[in-house]
């Protein structure tokens, strides 16, 4: 029997929301499955992935194989680089601790990164909502003291040149 892994779509039209399961390669696309290993949420920023990484990381050991689009989630969660290091050190090209070592570390680095990601994403999100909150906005003054002696410049030549009355009260 060959196995694949592969997306079952869930969600509503135009929303859509899918399985990562492991599939029998002859069964339909929304049909039977061996086992479901996450989940994969298209709508987010950025998108939500929920794996779980051993049960993966055995299905492919065992033969199975992913389509493109669950093969980029595989690499994207780490499972071809654990793959790849416990293959490698199978081989005896690298101890299990050494290769445990580096798949947490580059896990460490990808949480990270994604993080970092989620803020920036939720800060552009605040500062969107403020653009657009319908609130007037105060127009910014100048904060250099240079701007304010020439307002005060402008201002004394707009003052209109006293008149000859005026001069005569002195």
């Amino acid at each position: 029997m060959a196995v694949k892994i592969r997306l079952q779509r869930r969600g509503r039209r135009k929303a859509p929301f899918y399985h990562i399961v492991a599939a029998d390669a002859r069964a339909p696309r929304d049909g039977r499955f061996i086992e479901k290993l996450g989940t994969y949420n298209p709508l987010t920023q950025p998108a939500t992935i929920e794996l779980n990484v051993d049960r993966a990381y055995y299905w492919l050991m065992n033969g199975a194989q992913p389509t493109d689009t669950a093969l980029a989630i595989l690499r994207f969660k780490g499972v071809l680089y654990k793959k790849h290091l416990m293959l490698g050190a199978k081989k005896g090209a690298l101890t299990l601790e050494e290769a445990e070592a580096r798949w947490n570390a580059w896990k460490e680095a990808k949480e990270a990164n994604l993080q970092k990601r989620r803020e920036q994403t939720a800060e552009k999100k605040r500062q969107f909502l403020n653009a657009v909150d319908g609130t007037l906005k105060a127009k910014p003054q100048p904060a250099t003291e240079e701007a304010a002696p020439q307002i005060e410049q402008t201002a004394a030549e707009n003052e209109p040149a006293p008149t000859p009355e005026e001069n005569s009260d002195n």
